[in-house]
């Protein structure tokens, strides 16, 4: 399935949307760099994938949300997930990419180092995340997928901004 150009209310009207869809999208995770490590995330949330763009930014919000971009009219919130990751930010270049997600029923997107692919990594292979060391904000890793030698990292999307992140950024949104 391309999910390039995916827009969320086409994938789920009923012409289009069926059954086995959620067949072909099951265990399919997007993968992405950020530094050295894999991460990846559930394919059913990517909307679609853009280069990274001009970002507006928006006062008294956290230091990883970004600003907004203009999609196609679409104006939509941009997370850059290194910093809410607590790694170093890096100047963005033409690899760097927006993954725009949807969270909680709202898109989001996600500035990631580099794309890398689809990959299957079935429900056994994915194991919990390590306890040692883990704080209560790491909450928005859902397990470490196993693919041959390599292990990614799996994120749960809906994780990375808090529920109430996510309000408060849709509210200081339609206040503009």
């Amino acid at each position: 399935m391309n999910i390039q150009g995916i827009k969320e209310k086409d994938f789920f009207d009923d012409d289009i949307y069926d059954e086995e869809d959620d067949d072909t999208m099951k265990d399919k995770y997007l993968t992405f760099y950020l530094g050295n490590e894999v991460y990846g995330i559930d394919i059913y949330h990517v909307i679609e994938i853009v280069g990274i763009q001009k970002i507006t930014e928006i006062p008294d919000m956290p230091d990883y949300v970004k600003g907004v971009i203009n999609l196609r009219g679409q104006v939509i919130p941009v997370m850059d997930v290194r910093i809410r990751f607590n790694m170093p930010p890096l100047q963005y270049n033409d690899r760097t990419c927006v993954i725009v997600t949807c969270m909680e029923n709202e898109h989001i997107g996600l500035v990631v180092d580099i794309v890398e692919e689809v990959v299957s990594i079935p429900e056994h292979d994915i194991s919990a995340p390590p306890k040692v060391g883990q704080k209560k904000s790491k909450e928005y890793i859902k397990g470490m997928g196993k693919t041959g030698s390599d292990v990614k990292i799996i994120l749960d999307v809906n994780k990375l901004l808090f529920e109430e992140q996510i309000h408060e950024l849709t509210r200081h949104l339609e206040k503009q």
